[in-house]
């Protein structure tokens, strides 16, 4: 299984090379680092989905001595990893350009990406290749564009989870929303797996 989390960053050795400059360029636009953060978390994994869902690759994927489940793991596994990875270098680019950024950045910004992933992962399983890729970045960008304006509709009108949310503590806060985004990735993780097995290539 460490080799197909590998293979992904074989594939992507040539897209790595613009990774830098990717980031750099939110830096120097002002974007907030959670964004950051999300966008550097997804670039890998998503570019890897796109590389396969052009290149067909899940037909030799399954001509080579791995089961089904634990190619599906490998795509689970490798987003965490390079999740890992990416946000390191992020913070490591931040701090030489003197930009200001926090734990709670960090842990926003994975949490996000976790649950993008989680609500994303199985869609590529379900729908034709050619199209997925390019709607769920579309997806991704709408929901970055709406995001904020939902979450003030929801402060102003439910009233009782705003509430319930200004009483909590903030230990309270992150660790309910680590165990909600954690166990949406692990329920992702078997839905994706069940719907892997079940494909004719």
């Amino acid at each position: 299984m460490f080799n197909l989390i590998r293979r992904d960053v074989i594939l992507q050795k040539r897209q790595l090379i613009i990774f830098i400059p990717f980031i750099l360029f939110f830096i120097i636009m002002g974007v907030p680092p959670v964004l950051t953060f999300l966008v550097a978390s997804i670039f890998i994994p998503f570019n890897t989905y796109a590389y396969d869902e052009k290149a067909e690759t899940n037909i030799l994927l399954n001509s080579l001595p791995y089961t089904r489940a634990e190619i599906i793991a490998s795509r689970y596994l490798g987003a965490i990893v390079y999740m890992i990875l990416s946000i390191g270098v992020t913070s490591l680019t931040l701090f030489a350009f003197n930009q200001s950024f926090n734990i709670a950045d960090v842990a926003i910004g994975s949490g996000l990406f976790l649950l993008f992933a989680g609500l994303t992962f199985p869609l590529f399983q379900i729908f034709k290749p050619g199209y997925i890729t390019t709607v769920i970045l579309i997806s991704f960008v709408i929901l970055t564009l709406i995001a904020r304006p939902m979450i003030s509709f929801i402060a102003e009108h439910l009233t009782a989870i705003t509430d319930f949310i200004a009483n909590a503590s903030i230990l309270a806060l992150y660790t309910g929303a680590a165990l909600a985004i954690l166990t949406v990735y692990v329920i992702s993780w078997g839905i994706t797996t069940i719907i892997y097995q079940r494909k004719a290539f």
